[in-house]
Order: structure tokens, then C-alpha cells, then sequence
């Protein structure tokens, strides 16, 4: 049996942000059970769910150095079995308490987290789960790396243990000034130069994981060569290049089981891609009337669901949508995030009631709704590691309209009239004339090709993006690095 734990600051059931949590907590799902033993490690966070939280049993508890503190620091260790997989939780109320999994203070996170990552290390062998592999999401466990190279490098418990860093995303690094991460870490001097974790001056949790590292993949292929180039690379793009024989993109899947038309107890009409046409068209009326536009299921109806950031593309959305928002359409916003986004889709709510609906919140069940519902899923991001909307739009039958970068690219395969290929619309330059011309061009098919749509929609609907294949993927990655 082969031993891989995943660390991570977020995992579905239990805490979910973003996109991170759905692989956190699929992929175990979807890896062999008969040759892998996969377990999951998080922080124990008291905003987990309370139904979640009293099911979880006490395993034992101990005391730790942490940096240069005189005191040792209490690390707890919950446990909790959930679809067959075993997850652990690091319990320190300290550290973990609080209504959200992150503050709004980076050097507090920061704190947080290089505890979680050296707690990590130092629970394995007191539950006697020796790793194989240790599988690190993003920055807030990139330390991991760091430290079974420095203060873990003679624990003979470890002598075998490789590790892989996964970027979901790149922005987001764990950057504050060396003095904090001396104190915070104990690490020696010399861990602190430009070839290792130094920073522009600063020192940088996630570029300490790349460098340690014995492998990093990230969440598509297109983004894993994007990220070599300055554009994408936020600064790292020279170690990345450095270190481009030890990257891969493996593109996400998600959860058939979670998402699934023809079984969403949370849509109006179940669907699959044999009778999508006639409920597809019950679920956008049913939506209309229940956020109040007309009723009329001939209206072209576009999807944003999404955090509604500069990353996302959401400028060039704001240049263009009196033009998109036309008599025929109607623009339909799920999401939160930079009031100036959240009062641009308002403004146009109020000027344009009957075509505009801007709902600023995250509903899980009304996303589902408008999954089944929209005609058509608009994703013009900037930059896009990966991406799940576009994935959870072409299993509802809902044609993504995206912008071609990192996991948009590599799963949206452009509409090809002449040859009747393709799952959804793309455009190539972070431009809003180009991007209203594939709208328009998209309302085009949809009105006066709409036999070639529907098909479309079924190739879209019929394409696999489940976890089966990406897990495939990482099984052969795991039994390569354990053999090499």
C-alpha cells in the first residue's frame, strides 16, 4: 500500500473558498483505495460546521517548538472518516479559531500556516501514518517542503517521504519580511538567499515549496507553460522555468456525483443529453420568474458566476455590457467580491431590470439553478489556473464563452461552424471588442443555427471532466516518484 497525505488550508465538506477545497477533497475520492492510502490533513478551524465538528473523535495531543518562542505550543489531533477517506484535523484554538478560515491580516495567516505546516510533520509519526508521498496545495502549505529539508531532514521517520507542490493559484504566495519568518520558522541563515525562500527582500512561503519540492504540478497544462513567462510567472517565473522538467498540469476534474443535471435534487427539471432541450427550457423559465425577469424562455440568457475580481475579467465585461444586454438577452451575475464589480452589475440591474439580474451573494442553490438554466457561461478571465465553472457549465449543457488561457483553453473547445466541432466560444486577446464579437457570434448560432447549438450542447454535456481521468493521472505521477 502506497501512503499519500494531502495537506491543505481548505476541503470540502468541511471549509470551502474556492476552488482549491472541491480537489482537496474529490481527488481521495477518485485515487485506487486498493493500492493508494490516501489521508487528507487540514487545520481544525471552529467555523467548520457544527454536524461535522461533534462527529470528529480526539486522537492525542502533544507540545511543539514553534520558531524561536520559549513556549512549546499545543498541537491537538482530530480525526474523522468521511466517504473512506481519513482526515485529520491540527487543533490549536489559538491559531484556528474565528468565522473564517483566513483573516484579513497576511503576517497573522502567515503565522497561522507555518504552524499548520510544521505541525504536519510533527503529527505523522505520533498517529504512525508514514508518508510516501506528502501532496502540498498552495502557499499556506508550501513550508511543508522547506522544513523536511531543514528541521526534519535527519528524522529517520522520514527518509523515504518525497513531496509534490500544487499551485492553484499562483497570486497568492505568503510574502512578509525575513525577520517574522526567522522568528516564525527557526530556519538557519542560509535558507534565506535569493536561490531559496528570499523574496525581493522579503521571504516567500509558496517560491520556499517550489524550491524544495521534489516535484510540482499545477491545475492545467496551459497554465503549467504560461507560468514560465512574466506575464503569468508573478515573479516566479524564472524558478519555474528552472525548474520546468519537475512541472506538469493536470487539469481538474469535478465531482459527476455533485454535479449531475439528470440527478440535482436543487433544479427545477432534471435533465441529461438526451431530453436537455425541453427542461433546460422549464429551468430558465422557472428562474425568471423566480428573480423576477420576464418570462420568456426565448430570451438568449448569459451566466456569470463567479468572485467578482479584476482577475476574472470583469473590466472588459464593464466596457461592453450595454452592448451585450440587448433586447434578446438577458445577463444573469452570481458572486461577491470588489464593490466596484458588485456596483456595476447593481447600477445595470437598476437601469435595465428586465434584462439585468445581479444577485450579490454566493448560493450554492441558486448556482445549480442558473447552471441549468443559462444558455451560456461567460468566462473572460485575465488569467485562469484552471477554472470549474466552465467544467460544471458543459455538464448542464450550458455553452462556456471563455477567454483562451491556462484550464479555459485546454478545455473549451472552440465552435468550428465548417467542420461542427467544438463545446463552447473563445477569443484569444484580453480585449472587450473581441470578446463582445464571439457574444455576438455566439447569440448568432444560438438564433439562427439552433439545431447546430443543441449539438454543440450535447457534445459539451457528453465530454468527461470527471475526476476519473486527472486521477488516473496522479496515480501514475505517485508510482513514479515512489519507484524513482
Amino acid at each position: 500500500m502506497k501512503n499519500i497525505l494531502f495537506a491543505a488550508s481548505e476541503c470540502v465538506p468541511f471549509i470551502k473558498t474556492g476552488g482549491l477545497a472541491d480537489v482537496v477533497g474529490a481527488l481521495p475520492q477518485y485515487l485506487n483505495k486498493d493500492e493508494f492510502d490516501v489521508r487528507v490533513i487540514i487545520p481544525y478551524y471552529t467555523c467548520i460546521p457544527s454536524k461535522y465538528r461533534n462527529e470528529f473523535k480526539y486522537v492525542t495531543h502533544f507540545y511543539m517548538d514553534y520558531g524561536m518562542r520559549t513556549e512549546k505550543i499545543h498541537v491537538g489531533i482530530m480525526e474523522y472518516e468521511y466517504n473512506g477517506i481519513k482526515f485529520y484535523f491540527v487543533d490549536n484554538e489559538y491559531y484556528f479559531n474565528g468565522d473564517t478560515p483566513y483573516s484579513s491580516d497576511l503576517k497573522w495567516d502567515i503565522e497561522r500556516f507555518t504552524f499548520f505546516s510544521k505541525a504536519v510533520l510533527a503529527m505523522m509519526p505520533v498517529i504512525d501514518f508514514r508518508p510516501d508521498i506528502i501532496h502540498c496545495h498552495d502557499w499556506q502549505a508550501a513550508l511543508i517542503p522547506v522544513f523536511l529539508h531543514s528541521t526534519f531532514a535527519t528524522n529517520p521517520f522520514y527518509s523515504s517521504t518525497k513531496t509534490i507542490m500544487t499551485i492553484h493559484n499562483l497570486k497568492f504566495q505568503g510574502v512578509w519580511d525575513v525577520k517574522t519568518f526567522k522568528y516564525n520558522t527557526a530556519l538557519p541563515d542560509y535558507m534565506f538567499t535569493p536561490d531559496k525562500l528570499e523574496f525581493h527582500e522579503n521571504a516567500n512561503m509558496l517560491k520556499g515549496g517550489l524550491v524544495y519540492a521534489d516535484y510540482i504540478t499545477t491545475v492545467s497544462e496551459t497554465y503549467a507553460e504560461e507560468i514560465k513567462y512574466p506575464f503569468y510567472g508573478e515573479k516566479l517565473d524564472g524558478l519555474l522555468r528552472a525548474r520546468s522538467a519537475s512541472l506538469r498540469g493536470i487539469v481538474n476534474g469535478i465531482d459527476y456525483n455533485v454535479f449531475n443535471p439528470s440527478d440535482d435534487k436543487q433544479i427545477f427539471a432534471e435533465y441529461s443529453s438526451k431530453n436537455f432541450k425541453k427542461n433546460k427550457a422549464v429551468n430558465k423559465e422557472k428562474l425568471q420568474a423566480e428573480l423576477g425577469l420576464p418570462v420568456d424562455k426565448d430570451k438568449y440568457m448569459i451566466a456569470i458566476i463567479s468572485r467578482l475580481t479584476d482577475q476574472k475579467g470583469l473590466d472588459l465585461v464593464n466596457y461592453a455590457i450595454e452592448q451585450i444586454c440587448d433586447e434578446f438577452t438577458q445577463f444573469v451575475v452570481i458572486g461577491t467580491g470588489d464593490p466596484r464589480y458588485e456596483n456595476m452589475f447593481k447600477h445595470y440591474q437598476w437601469k435595465y431590470p428586465d434584462r439585468v439580474s445581479a444577485n450579490i451573494l454566493y448560493s450554492d442553490a441558486l448556482a445549480h439553478k442558473l447552471y441549468a438554466a443559462a444558455d451560456a457561461m461567460l468566462m473572460p478571465s485575465l488569467f485562469e489556473p484552471c477554472g470549474l465553472t466552465q467544467l460544471i457549465s458543459l455538464r448542464y449543457g450550458t455553452v462556456p464563452i471563455v477567454r483562451e488561457t491556462g484550464g479555459l483553453k485546454d478545455t473549451v473547445q472552440p465552435y468550428n461552424e465548417f467542420d461542427a466541432t467544438g463545446t463552447g466560444f473563445s477569443f484569444a486577446n484580453y480585449n472587450a471588442d473581441e470578446m463582445l464579437g464571439v457574444i455576438n457570434y455566439s447569440k448568432k448560432v444560438y438564433y439562427e443555427h439552433r439545431s447546430e447549438w443543441d449539438k454543440m450542447v450535447k457534445r459539451g454535456m457528453e465530454t468527461d471532466f470527471s475526476w476519473n481521468s486527472s486521477a488516473r493521472q496522479y496515480e501514475g505521477m505517485y508510482d513514479w516518484m515512489i519507484n524513482w
